[in-house]
């Protein structure tokens, strides 16, 4: 039998089929489930769509709109085509051919395509890299995030060592901790000093803890009750990601974030991969050396988050 692959637009009474497929997918994790994609809703006009081989549900493409600009998604880090292993690679041509048929309808004339970087996919599946090459899609960004291969010992440089050591005599201890309130303080006044903010509001982060319970954690370094350093965790299974860090003046002096990290790194040892993020800036054109320095000193080495434009 010949494949049809079909499509419809997103709403509200599709959320059940949408996570079944994400919790099904080769690629996608719990950023694309709708309880996390909808926590800001408000924000971006949502023009997503599910699509269907032979009537089934296979995937999904998260997606919002600006203008005649379709993102994938204006909200999430990266996105793109999320699919079941049903979906293979013709079905994917097939699959791109009738997106471009759907937004064109629409009025739009370009998708920015944020693809899933390769660590954070389940099972081998880059059928959407191959279909935007055949549909003339171009990079336009390249980032540079740092990931630890967990399979290999621990590769630690001298400078982290002696840093970690140093927090331990120093009597900091390490622990998962609710709260949220200190933490993005701490990080508001971090990320101050570069003008900029958290994404994410402190009502946000409790919103979303609370609905994830198991996949998002609080890490905290405190010395008797003062924060001195945190990092929020990301759990995606067999890849665990740091969304934010933080450190503050005197536990820089002492080492807190080196010790916080090097303590959550044991706790996810029995994972694959253990994401820093990216130490990009000004769209992936200038790399920020000290940041990802501090990364590598961890073990931690580069793989590309890639970005492309689709001219429709």
């Amino acid at each position: 039998m010949d494949t049809t692959i079909s499509l419809k637009a997103y709403d509200a009474d599709d959320a059940p089929v949408w996570d079944q497929i994400v919790r099904q997918s080769c690629n996608g994790n719990f950023l694309h489930v709708r309880n996390y994609m909808d926590y800001h809703k408000d924000r971006f006009m949502d023009c997503s769509v599910v699509l269907f081989r032979n009537g089934k549900p296979v995937a999904v493409f998260p997606a919002s709109r600006t203008g005649t600009t379709v993102n994938s998604h204006g909200g999430l880090t990266y996105a793109g085509l999320i699919h079941t292993a049903e979906l293979g690679a013709h079905d994917t041509l097939l699959a791109f051919a009738a997106i471009r048929e759907h937004y064109l309808k629409q009025g739009v004339q370009s998708i920015i395509y944020k693809a899933i970087p390769q660590v954070f996919h389940r099972l081998p599946c880059q059928n959407d890299l191959y279909a935007l090459t055949c549909a003339g899609a171009t990079l336009m960004r390249r980032d540079a995030s740092s990931v630890i291969g967990l399979d290999e010992p621990p590769r630690y440089s001298k400078g982290r060592k002696w840093a970690i050591n140093k927090a331990k005599k120093s009597g900091i201890t390490v622990r998962q901790s609710d709260d949220f309130e200190g933490f993005h303080v701490l990080l508001s006044h971090v990320l101050e000093k570069f003008g900029t903010s958290p994404v994410h509001s402190c009502g946000e982060l409790r919103l979303l803890s609370g609905r994830f319970p198991t996949e998002i954690a609080l890490y905290i370094a405190e010395h008797g009750d003062t924060l001195l350093a945190g990092t929020l965790v990301y759990d995606f299974g067999h890849i665990v990601h740091t969304q934010y860090m933080a450190n503050s003046d005197v536990g820089r002096d002492l080492g807190a974030l080196d010790f916080l990290l090097a303590e959550v790194i044991a706790t996810y040892r029995d994972r694959k991969f253990f994401s820093f993020g990216i130490s990009t800036e000004e769209q992936g054109l200038r790399l920020n050396s000290g940041l990802i320095g501090q990364k590598e000193a961890f073990g931690a080495r580069t793989v590309v988050h890639d970005f492309y434009r689709w001219t429709l």
